[in-house]
């Protein structure tokens, strides 16, 4: 594990900005990467003064914007149907699919910023809101707010821990427990929120 990490760091540094872009443009479209292995090395190079966090960020939000378009424009276009037959040869389940759809159906819009923050759900929110044909300007703002909230969080987790891998493993599990939690909490008062206004 060390060894791939020392990997990725050296291909990050080596790629600069442009390849952090790249990367997370793949882990937000529908090819399953986890975007811990690309930000929270690049954090590591910040706090070495090898990279600049603003740099980072927009870097890694950029890409993450491009791949959620790339599914939203996939869903748009092609069609429930052709996913649901087609979509296992593009790492999309028919059974994740269906997920999806249902937790966009039951949160709503909401459910394209907390669906970013979630691990499994992030990379295919972005379909069910195409098929939904979800305003453009709304399902960027959502979108840009969530993957940018889940870059900040890796990027300051390799920033002020660097390379201890197991204390990364361990924050990483309870961050993202915590993160849970308080979409669980932020769900209820938005729901609480719609009827009130009814």
């Amino acid at each position: 594990m060390h060894e791939l990490a020392q990997h990725l760091v050296d291909l990050i540094f080596g790629w600069g900005y442009l390849g952090i872009f790249i990367m997370m443009a793949i882990e937000s479209s529908f090819i399953p990467f986890p975007s811990e292995i690309v930000l929270v090395p690049a954090g590591y190079l910040a706090s070495q003064g090898e990279m600049s966090i603003i740099m980072i960020m927009l870097s890694a939000l950029g890409g993450s914007l491009v791949g959620a378009f790339t599914n939203y424009y996939l869903a748009l276009t092609l069609g429930r149907k052709f996913l649901l037959r087609y979509g296992k040869y593009f790492f999309i389940k028919e059974e994740a699919l269906l997920k999806m759809e249902d937790f966009f159906t039951k949160h709503g819009h909401i459910s394209t910023f907390t669906g970013r923050l979630i691990p499994g759900i992030r990379q295919l929110i972005s379909i069910p809101a195409g098929l939904a044909r979800m305003n453009l300007i709304e399902f960027s703002l959502f979108t840009a707010l969530g993957a940018g909230i889940w870059a900040l969080v890796l990027t300051l987790l390799g920033y002020f821990i660097g390379e201890n891998q197991a204390l990364i493993t361990q924050y990483l599990r309870e961050i993202t427990l915590g993160v849970l939690v308080f979409l669980f909490i932020l769900i209820v008062v938005y729901f609480k929120y719609q009827k009130s206004k009814r």
